[in-house]
């Protein structure tokens, strides 16, 4: 509770920071700022619309995958693939959508979203053996093969998934039996964003209530200890807790795929799990915060759109605050930040060591 009270106060922090940094880049660049907060406003709480069609939406990918970084994080592994593997999620899920959609009707979801957290798990469990058969560091790893899922998705787009015209780079469309379910009607919520907002309880009470949560807050804080007080099997920890975390970036792209994309094509993922990982620095590596986080940075994106389109501010604006506000938690002092350099430098020491 200590942590997650934390988060919310670091929250409110970043939000003024937020507010504050948007409004200097905009005068700097010779704009009005209240029209451009404005917008940026409008198109993201301002209204119920904007909240259901835009920022819940975006926020529901980023809320799994940060989720899924959470996880990797608070046991010592440094993940940063889950681009790659909400990518091959989505692809899987579009592969067996395609495949099953006519034979399985409604049962098409369930089964391509199981697909799609099963191939988020296999991509980060190549990273996991990487690691422990030949020691190489899975920031490395990880970061390979999300630059290996990019040009996959390309592959199929523009080979042997691409759309029946092979007139553009997409796969063929998902039957609408084969779309997860609205939740407002007159909106683009679907039912993936209720999956995701389930997940952060279960993984809170995961982690403060079961052994396994146990050992991967054991192995996170101090895998020496861990393994030589507590008896706790790092190397098995950290590579269950690894690919545990691509399945919840897997089932991201599944749920992207069938709730709001219904293809597949490049450029599914406009950074989500790039975005994630800052939605779980920012909270503090607590799930419950994650969710708040991920509402944060949905908004964000969401008002960016309209910031461009109604006042002329270029969204990349947004993409700028945003990596300031990781600097701001990292030169801050904040528990979670100092925790993941001494992690990295143990990390790097241990292998020196080797």
């Amino acid at each position: 509770m200590t942590r997650l009270l934390g988060a919310l106060r670091a929250l409110v922090v970043y939000t003024a920071i937020t507010i504050a940094l948007l409004s200097l880049i905009i005068a700097a660049g010779g704009h009005e700022v209240l029209p451009a907060l404005r917008a940026l406003w409008e198109g993201s709480f301002g209204s119920s619309y904007a909240l259901a069609s835009a920022t819940f939406v975006r926020a529901t990918p980023l809320l799994l995958a940060g989720l899924g970084v959470t996880l990797a994080f608070r046991a010592g592994v440094w993940n940063i693939g889950a681009e790659g593997q909400l990518l091959v999620g989505a692809a899987a899920a579009a592969i067996v959508a395609l495949a099953t959609q006519h034979a399985l009707g409604a049962m098409t979801v369930p089964v391509a979203l199981l697909a799609g957290a099963t191939a988020g798990a296999a991509w980060a469990g190549i990273a996991a053996l990487l690691r422990q058969r030949f020691g190489v560091l899975e920031v490395i790893s990880t970061i390979m093969l999300n630059f290996i899922a990019v040009y996959l998705i390309g592959y199929l787009v523009r080979g042997p998934m691409q759309e029946p015209t092979h007139i553009y780079p997409q796969s063929a469309a998902l039957d609408p039996l084969a779309h997860l379910p609205r939740l407002v009607p007159g909106t683009r919520l679907h039912l993936g964003a209720l999956i995701a907002l389930a997940v952060a309880p279960v993984m809170w009470w995961a982690l403060r209530r079961t052994a396994a949560g146990f050992r991967v807050r054991a192995v996170g804080a101090n895998a020496d200890a861990a393994r030589s007080a507590g008896g706790i099997d790092v190397a098995r920890t950290r590579a269950g807790a690894f690919i545990l975390s691509g399945a919840f970036a897997g089932l991201a792209g599944g749920i992207e795929l069938t709730g709001v994309t219904f293809a597949l094509y490049e450029n599914l993922s406009p950074g989500y799990g790039f975005t994630a990982i800052a939605v779980a620095l920012l909270a503090r590596l607590d799930p419950l915060a994650v969710v708040l986080t991920a509402v944060l940075f949905g908004g964000l994106e969401s008002g960016a759109l309209a910031m461009q389109r109604e006042a002329g501010i270029p969204s990349a604006t947004v993409s700028v605050v945003e990596g300031a506000l990781i600097l701001f938690a990292l030169a801050g002092g904040a528990r979670e930040a100092g925790w993941l350099r001494a992690s990295f430098t143990g990390h790097l020491a241990s292998r020196r060591g080797k």
